[in-house]
C-alpha cells in the first residue's frame, strides 16, 4: 500500500537537479513485458482507500482537502480526440459537486493574482461538450501565476496534445506539488504550489517511452525540456507511484527515463 510521503524538493533542471543518463531507445523494445492490457484499464496512480477519488467522463483526480485541489489528475488522450477537438471554451469555472468534503470555489481565486490553472487542460477537452464543461470544475484548478498559466505551463500543454497525435494514444498524470508550509489564498484557503508536474507514457507499439517534466510556478522563457526529468525522480518528489498497473519489466525502464530526444516535434 503506498504511503503518503512528501519528499525534499530534489533534482529540478536549473536547480541542480542531476538526471540520469538516458536510456537507449531499444532498451524499451528490448525490455520482456507482459500484456499491457491492464494499463490500458486501469492508467490511474496508486491511492489509499481512504483517498478521494473522483471520476469524471475523460479524467479521474485524486482530491485533497488539506490543500483544495487534487493531488493528482489522469486522463487518457487520443488522437482522435485532439483531431475532433471543436468545443468551444465554456469558462464555467464552478465548485465540483462530486467531492464530498467540498471543493475550491471560484470566490477563493477573486483579487488573488493567481490564475484558476487547469490541471487538465481544457484544450485536451474540446472533443465533447460534456467533457469540456468538467474541465473548469474547481478540483481541476490550482493557483498559477498568469505568467507560468499563459506561458511555459500552455506550451508544455501544447505539445502534449501534438505527441497525442503522434504516438496515436498517451497517458497523463498531472498537478501541483504538494508540501506542507505552502501559501494559501481564499477562504477555503487554496495552496499555492511551488512546482508543477506532468507526467506523459506511451505505450503504444511498436516503441514504449516515457518523460516527465517539473516545473517552477513562475515566468520562464526556457524551453520545457530544460525541465525534462524521470518519472521516477517525481515519484520521489510526490511520493506517487504512477503508473502500479505496468507490468513490472516494463515499469522499471520506462520510468527511469529522462530521454527528451524522443519527444521533441521536428
Amino acid at each position: 500500500m503506498l504511503l503518503r510521503i512528501i519528499f525534499p524538493f530534489l533534482l529540478i533542471p536549473g536547480l541542480g537537479i542531476m538526471q540520469p543518463a538516458p536510456l537507449e531507445q531499444d532498451q524499451c523494445s528490448a525490455a520482456s513485458h507482459d500484456s499491457l492490457e491492464l494499463i490500458h484499464k486501469n492508467y490511474v496512480p496508486a491511492y489509499l482507500t481512504s483517498d478521494v477519488i473522483t471520476q469524471h467522463k475523460a479524467f479521474t483526480l485524486c482530491y485533497s482537502e488539506a490543500y483544495e485541489q487534487a493531488r493528482w489528475v489522469a486522463y487518457h488522450l487520443t488522437a482522435e480526440m485532439c483531431n475532433n477537438n471543436g468545443e468551444e471554451r465554456t469558462n464555467n469555472f464552478r465548485p465540483d459537486p462530486a467531492i464530498p468534503t467540498g471543493s475550491a470555489t471560484p470566490d477563493d481565486y477573486k483579487k488573488s493574482g493567481y490564475d484558476r490553472g487547469h490541471l487538465c487542460p481544457a484544450g485536451d477537452m474540446g472533443w465533447n461538450d460534456e467533457t469540456m464543461s468538467e474541465s473548469f470544475l474547481m478540483s481541476n484548478m490550482s493557483p498559477q501565476l498568469p505568467a507560468f498559466n499563459r506561458g511555459i505551463w500552455k506550451s508544455l500543454e501544447s505539445d502534449v496534445r501534438e505527441w497525442a497525435k503522434i504516438n496515436k494514444e498517451i497517458y497523463v498524470v498531472t498537478a501541483g506539488v504538494l508540501e506542507d508550509g505552502l501559501p494559501t489564498i481564499g477562504p477555503d484557503k487554496v495552496a499555492i504550489p511551488r512546482y508543477y508536474y506532468k507526467v506523459i507514457l506511451d505505450v503504444s507499439a511498436p516503441e514504449y517511452k516515457a518523460i516527465a517534466f517539473v516545473l517552477p510556478n513562475k515566468k520562464s522563457s526556457a524551453s520545457v525540456f530544460n525541465y525534462a526529468v524521470s518519472i521516477d525522480s517525481v515519484e520521489r518528489l510526490t511520493g506517487i507511484d504512477f503508473f502500479p498497473a505496468l507490468p513490472d519489466s516494463l515499469e522499471h525502464v520506462l520510468e527511469m527515463q529522462a530521454d527528451s530526444t524522443q519527444w521533441k516535434i521536428n
